[in-house]
């Protein structure tokens, strides 16, 4: 597998890219689609009432990759199960990656001149997928109760470190 792309090549908010027929494949645009790396989306105690939400949400309009997804909720499960303890927490990842990165790779070397095509047929190949986020919204969410917040506080930053965008740290008072 080729090494990764930086996030800069796909931090910038495109028009998005989603075509993949479930009846009619041939009629795809996107062929070949990749799983996200990311597989599940809730953590922690999903029955507990917890009295404090906390989010972080970004505050410039970009798209994050799903790996990037998937580190910052790595990040914040370790935090939270280490500092606050396993099922004291509730964590949610509040974005789907939908749209569909491409890239169009160009041959480099010798000889690369003879058998590139350059610009012609450039729509490149799925490489990965991408949550597109506007700016303010919300990315992950945890509930925590009302003594722990420090604690929760610490963890949506070690989150806001893997995405590409800054990020503010939201606390809220639950029902």
């Amino acid at each position: 597998m080729a090494s990764l792309r930086p996030a800069r090549c796909y931090r910038k908010l495109e028009r998005p890219n989603t075509r993949q027929s479930q009846r009619k494949p041939r009629k795809s645009y996107v062929k070949g689609v990749p799983y996200p790396k990311i597989h599940r989306f809730t953590l922690g105690n999903k029955k507990a009432n917890f009295n404090l939400s906390m989010y972080l949400k970004v505050e410039n309009g970009v798209q994050i990759r799903h790996n990037a997804l998937e580190a910052a909720r790595i990040a914040v499960h370790k935090s939270l199960t280490k500092n606050i303890g396993e099922g004291m927490y509730l964590l949610k990842v509040l974005v789907f990656p939908h749209h569909v990165m491409r890239e169009n790779p160009l041959a480099t070397g010798a000889g690369a001149d003879r058998f590139s095509t350059g610009m012609r047929k450039s729509f490149g190949k799925p490489i990965g997928l991408a949550a597109r986020v506007k700016g303010g919204q919300r990315v992950i969410q945890i509930k925590i109760d009302a003594g722990k917040e420090k604690e929760g506080k610490r963890a949506l930053k070690l989150a806001a470190i893997k995405l590409p965008s800054s990020c503010t740290i939201e606390s809220v008072p639950s029902k």
